[in-house]
């Protein structure tokens, strides 16, 4: 079989198709032919040898990708979840069932340190995988596992919100799409931002409520201060990093909450922590979810017949194209590699 493998010296330009010989499952792992697998900011940091609780080494391979979805092709001895011919999904986190999370259950993320889903065959342990919804095309259900839960997990499990709240979705990426159609189910009010008009009119038919171009208005916060009469917003999904970390403490409301997902537009800029002391404002980061908050977000897109937003499908031997695509922010929602 073919995969996609990086090692030092990393980066893009060094990703290559190889030939491997087939996986074969042991005890307690399924065997399953990816048919998609989706593309995150994280996995063009891995590629870069950045991303992980330990930076890669001249020795590590790495075979990336979190998210995908596939067929069953084969159980090892004393598998009950799956049967082959199941359709699945993978799940970021192999080890983090249920519960909050854990040392033990961070490190079993897919990719790094554990071998990835770019690949035509892949064994995984059947506690990492999970049935989807069968009205989900194989490109839909491949943008689960990472950006889907993570939006999931901040607006239902972290966060404390009623119908008619305020949430801020930062940027057009898969994690802020994913939140606008989550908000929108629950009846949140949704305000989103970006630097292209055309994708705020996208947004617009999702749903959403307000739209800010933040290259127009760079001091988006106070477009949310107008449209919450000045009280500021109950929930931001706080994806940039240093380049809006500011607006967002501007603009959250007395008791708010900003979940800090992403880096995109920058790290490593100190803040003045006074302004969460002066408006009792909560400040978390979150990584993606557990397979029962997984399982749940499954019920709960079902029952609203909510389809990912899929903006690019590339051959998944082509993905070098799909991470340039990705890192010149060309994409609405996720990006998709089919084999």
């Amino acid at each position: 079989m073919r995969a996609l493998n990086v090692s030092a010296p990393w980066g893009v330009d060094a990703l290559q198709v190889v030939e491997v010989a087939d996986p074969r499952p042991g005890p307690g792992q399924v065997l399953v032919r990816m048919k998609a697998v989706s593309l995150n900011y994280r996995d063009l940091l891995m590629v870069n040898g950045m991303y992980g609780r330990g930076a890669a080494n001249t020795s590590d391979v790495i075979t990336p990708f979190s998210d995908g979805c596939g067929v069953v092709e084969a159980v090892g001895d004393g598998v009950t979840r799956f049967r082959p011919g199941e359709r699945v999904s993978t799940l970021f986190f192999q080890n983090w069932v249920s519960g909050p999370p854990t040392l033990e259950k961070l490190v079993s993320a897919l990719g790094f340190p554990i071998p990835g889903a770019g690949a035509e065959l892949q064994v995984f342990s059947e506690e990492g995988l999970s049935k989807v919804p069968e009205f989900l095309t194989d490109h839909q259900v491949a943008t689960l596992p990472c950006a889907a839960l993570t939006a999931w997990r901040g607006l239902f499990h972290d966060a404390r919100l009623e119908p008619g709240d305020t949430v801020v979705l930062q940027g057009t990426g898969g994690v802020s799409i994913f939140g606008l159609q989550f908000a929108k189910a629950a009846g949140y009010r949704t305000l989103i931002t970006s630097s292209s008009d055309e994708k705020l009119e996208r947004a617009r038919a999702l749903g959403a409520d307000h739209v800010v171009n933040y290259r127009a208005a760079p001091e988006w916060s106070k477009a949310v201060r107008e449209v919450t009469s000045g009280r500021g917003a109950d929930y931001i999904m706080e994806v940039g990093g240093a380049g809006t970390i500011h607006e967002s403490m501007k603009a959250v409301r007395i008791g708010g909450h900003i979940a800090i997902i992403g880096v995109v537009a920058g790290a490593g800029e100190p803040f003045n922590p006074a302004a969460l002391i002066a408006n009792s404002a909560k400040l978390q980061g979150l990584s993606v979810g557990s397979r029962d908050m997984f399982e749940a977000m499954c019920r709960a897109i079902e029952l609203h017949r909510i389809e990912p937003v899929v903006d690019k499908v590339f051959p998944w031997i082509e993905a070098k194209a799909a991470f340039a695509a990705m890192a010149a922010g060309e994409h609405f929602g996720k990006i998709v590699l089919e084999f």
